[in-house]
């Protein structure tokens, strides 16, 4: 049981008809209500909600501070390999791609951490193309219990496991998961994953599901923006996330805003989403779920970047590396997709306290497990 057996109540073409549907009226509704409902969502979503743009960034700023304070949490990439099973159209590690690809060591991995954590990070994410050949459970157990000397948190985002996987993932160390849909549309998914194991649609769909019955403390989806109508991936984006605070209310829920990059391949976007398009839907997530983590990778622009600071993220990458070894020892191997902002992380941070907001390396130790109280 998952998100899969919820999801199959919506029908795509029905969720679009009701979101283009929406009126003025029908926006200021959604804007002016406490406790917002799924209609409302689907109203901060649609076409004349762009017209209340600047209100609904002031809300959304109002409701970060009140939930989050200011500050934004930061955290870096470490890609452990780029091996893939896979065939997605979109993606640089594309099996077909012709890249010069690399799997690195447990000792070349703690090389990566140990650049990161001078630069003062205390949060990654490893990240690997999806052959677990390459990059197997064991594998994944002894590079958390290496990292984990270093780290206060460590996340994955690699191929969809199973619960008991997940759990010896969490007793190595790990204790968040990063899992993107890609795209809601079924149709669009079958088009743009032609073949590998990513193609089962509803195995990746219930992965945060798994990874919340294992125990993970903290659960971050997404979608892939550019893949289809952002407006209604939007909505489902909204459902899936408020499904999983639902159901694993000890979990905390983030959502990231991966938009297309360019990449080995050549792929180029269908439904492209604007910058304007990008802050309308995160400011109706926010709107939609005043608790969940947003997060901004340097997939988007300086500029872009720095202007979405007060405007609900509460998590931010810097200094990323998308090729493994990018940091310190594999030069010659190519990244999944080409970055945007190239600052380091030092001028990162300095950027978000000019902005009045305070960089946090640390928010979290696995000490505070272990603590026993009277």
């Amino acid at each position: 049981m998952g998100f899969s057996e919820e999801i199959i109540r919506y029908r795509w073409d029905h969720i679009e008809s009701l979101i283009m549907d929406k009126t003025p009226y029908d926006v200021e509704q959604a804007l002016h209500t406490e406790q917002r409902s799924p209609d409302d969502l689907l109203a901060l979503l649609s076409p004349p909600a762009a017209d209340y743009l600047e209100e609904m960034a002031y809300l959304a700023h109002k409701l970060t501070i009140q939930r989050f304070g200011r500050v934004i949490q930061m955290y870096a990439p470490i890609y452990v390999s780029s091996e893939c099973t896979n065939s997605c159209l979109y993606c640089g590690f594309n099996r077909h791609n012709k890249i010069t690809r690399a799997t690195l060591t447990v000792d070349e991995v703690f090389e990566e951490g140990m650049v990161l954590y001078r630069q003062g990070f205390r949060h990654v994410l490893l990240v690997s193309g999806e052959s677990p050949r390459h990059v197997n459970l064991e594998y994944l157990c002894r590079v958390a219990e290496k990292l984990r000397t270093l780290f206060a948190s460590i996340s994955i985002e690699i191929y969809p496991m199973d619960i008991d996987s997940y759990r010896s993932l969490i007793i190595s160390g790990i204790d968040g998961l990063t899992i993107y849909q890609e795209t809601y549309n079924r149709k669009r998914y079958a088009e743009v994953h032609p073949a590998g194991p990513k193609r089962n649609y509803n195995w990746r769909l219930d992965t945060p599901d798994r990874g919340g019955q294992a125990g993970f403390r903290r659960l971050n989806i997404g979608t892939l923006l550019g893949l289809s109508d952002w407006r209604v991936e939007g909505a489902f984006l909204g459902l899936h996330a408020a499904y999983l605070m639902r159901q694993y209310w000890k979990s905390h829920i983030s959502v990231s805003f991966p938009r297309l990059r360019p990449a080995p391949g050549g792929y180029r976007p269908e439904s492209p989403v604007s910058d304007a398009q990008m802050v309308q839907l995160m400011c109706a997530l926010r709107l939609w779920m005043p608790d969940a983590g947003l997060v901004l990778s340097t997939r988007e622009s300086q500029e872009l970047r720095d202007n979405l600071v007060p405007l609900g993220i509460t998590q931010m990458s810097a200094g990323s590396k998308t090729a493994p070894g990018g940091y310190s020892s594999r030069p010659d191997t190519e990244g999944q997709f080409e970055i945007s902002d190239h600052r380091s992380p030092e001028e990162v941070a300095r950027m978000i306290t000019f902005r009045g907001y305070e960089p946090v390396w640390k928010d979290w130790d696995a000490a505070f497990l272990k603590h026993s109280f009277p």
